[in-house]
């Protein structure tokens, strides 16, 4: 029986092998390792294609997040408030800037950060809110930034999951002081091991994050601040810089395979598809639906059979052992705990086929049917 991937790197390396493999033989040839022409020339493309000003390489999207919030001078004694529904970088780099996050639940629809909640989160130690573009969309971003502005709060965007994710229009990071990108290989855009970077409108803090990344120095042994070693690899910069050209055709066959699965699925009982919000231009990271019953077991006949039936995530961050000491109890979020419960992401990529996606679907209707 042939399986068939949650994500398959084998077949998009197969694509573009020779872009990949001369532009590593460049770095390699010249041996620029450390920063260098590669990671200039990602940092400008990077800042081009996401409609930036600026950007900022670094060593990864957990990285990017925790230099954000640095640069931004929030610590000890600062709140930061972010969705009860992410993957648990998102909340981790605010304990490693030493401030404390803040969680509010989640819309259902979109599982992004539900904005009629939020305000009553804020408090006098409020200095930021972090909203997590989940998925691959970008949540109501207009009415996020405007409370924001009315309590005078820095907008950070974790756009991990968001290259090329649009909203009204705009990009990931036209709201925010500053929007975080992750390039782990399973990502939209990945490289071959970690890599992040950080967009910008703010030559300051661009300068305040470049500083940061590399042991505060700007030039070699002078070093301005503490910082710390986050620079992004010349090897992952060029891998990138292969990649990046194909994006914009990957991100509409994402849209085609998840429009095809949609379609097949939408009258599958108990089975709930992917909203696009309106204005919204989702780029599907993830394709993500709900099932009935016991997911696990669902989950688990999928993969008997092949197919890479995934979960992101099985587990809310307000119930990880790693955060226990904030006190969030059972049912405190309970829209982030119903869709921890019921959640199943379907293999997407650029590659997959139509046969592939009939084939899926055709198994997840035997699954349900025989799943209690």
């Amino acid at each position: 029986m042939s399986s068939i991937p949650l994500v398959d790197l084998k077949a998009q390396y197969a694509a573009i092998q020779p872009d990949i493999d001369a532009a590593i033989a460049r770095v390699i040839t010249n041996t620029a390792f450390i920063s260098g022409p590669a990671v200039a020339e990602f940092e400008a493309a990077w800042a081009a294609f996401q409609r930036a000003p600026v950007a900022v390489g670094c060593g990864s999207g957990t990285a990017a997040l925790v230099l954000a919030l640095q640069a931004l001078d929030i610590g000890p004694g600062d709140e930061v408030i972010t969705t009860a529904h992410t993957f648990i970088a998102t909340v981790e780099a605010i304990e490693l800037a030493g401030a404390t996050p803040v969680l509010v639940d989640i819309d259902p629809m979109s599982y992004c950060l539900d904005p009629a909640q939020l305000e009553v989160a804020i408090t006098p130690a409020t200095r930021a809110i972090l909203p997590v573009h989940i998925y691959g969309q970008i949540g109501p971003m207009d009415q996020i930034a405007a409370i924001a502005r009315r309590h005078d709060l820095a907008l950070v965007e974790d756009a991990a999951q968001a290259h090329a994710a649009e909203y009204q229009g705009q990009r990931a990071g036209y709201w925010g002081a500053i929007a975080c990108y992750s390039f782990y290989p399973g990502k939209n855009l990945g490289a071959y091991g970690d890599a992040g970077a950080i967009t910008t409108r703010d030559e300051a803090l661009a300068r305040r994050m470049a500083l940061l990344r590399d042991h505060g120095s700007a030039a070699k042994y002078v070093h301005e601040v503490i910082g710390t070693n986050e620079r992004l690899d010349a090897i992952q910069a060029a891998v990138l810089n292969a990649k990046l050209p194909y994006l914009e055709a990957w991100t509409e066959a994402r849209r085609r395979h998840a429009a095809a699965y949609t379609e097949r699925l939408k009258d599958v009982p108990g089975v709930t598809v992917p909203v696009e919000l309106p204005d919204a231009r989702h780029v599907y990271h993830i394709y993500c639906i709900r099932v009935p019953g016991n997911r696990d077991a669902i989950k688990a006949a999928l993969n008997e059979r092949g197919i890479g039936a995934g979960i992101h995530y099985p587990i809310p961050v307000h119930l990880q052992p790693a955060l226990a000491h904030r006190g969030w109890r059972r049912g405190q979020f309970p829209e982030a705990e119903a869709a921890a419960a019921t959640i199943l992401s379907l293999p997407l990529y650029p590659e997959l086929t139509e046969a592939q996606i009939d084939t899926v679907v055709q198994a997840l209707r035997e699954v349900l049917r025989a799943t209690p």
